[in-house]
């Protein structure tokens, strides 16, 4: 496995407690994004190292930087058809051209923006850009919000076979931390380091509400 780990408990006191971060592992190059799949998905991905097969580019696919968020919604891989997990190693200028072209999935008035205005920019986007509140290794809810990505279209193409420099399956590692949180032990949980990322560009920190 290529993924820089380290225990839970030891990155928990570095992190922000609340407000909008993209919690992630990442460098100049490349940001770590997980996904959840069927074997049948995931075995594709990984021995090809791009999504085809089964893998359906008709659909909106989602992606998320933050790896407690994604056992948040896969379960630890334990979810029907969310079984085989996956670090997708992504270049960093995709996923930041990802986020310039994203409209967020639902309407706020803090958006600066019109309601009419609003939805003739989702027709025309297929990025979705989303905030939800990010959840700790036992999926209680915290006041953090963790960011997931939608990509349809000609970027669900793009993601699928050019922007990738990296499948990996996780999925054993997922299962062996998991034993983890079923026995209440987070002292020895120990998951991939992350730390919020924010970008040069401060036109995109503010869309995106980071601080």
């Amino acid at each position: 496995m290529k993924l820089k780990l380290k225990k839970y408990k030891e990155q928990l006191q570095d992190w922000p407690q609340k407000g909008h971060h993209i919690m992630a592992q990442y460098d100049d190059e490349k940001i770590i994004a997980y996904q959840s799949y069927r074997k049948q998905i995931g075995e594709f991905a990984v021995k090809n190292q791009y999504f085809g097969g089964a893998f359906s580019l008709e659909r909106m696919t989602w992606i998320k930087p933050n790896f407690l968020w994604m056992m948040y919604r896969n379960g630890w891989g334990t979810k029907e058809d969310q079984e085989y997990v996956l670090a997708i190693h992504l270049k960093m200028d995709a996923f930041k051209k990802y986020l310039e072209n994203a409209v967020y999935s639902s309407y706020k008035d803090n958006l600066g923006i019109s309601q009419k205005e609003w939805q003739d920019q989702v027709k025309e986007s297929s990025v979705r850009l989303q905030w939800d509140p990010d959840h700790d290794p036992f999926g209680n809810k915290l006041e953090r919000r963790a960011i997931q990505i939608g990509l349809r279209n000609e970027f669900a193409h793009i993601f699928a076979h050019e922007d990738i420099l990296l499948i990996e399956n996780i999925s054993d590692f997922v299962k062996e931390q998991y034993q983890f949180v079923l026995n209440d032990d987070l002292d020895n949980l120990i998951i991939p380091e992350e730390k919020p990322l924010l970008f040069e560009d401060e036109v995109l920190n503010k869309k995106l509400r980071l601080k």
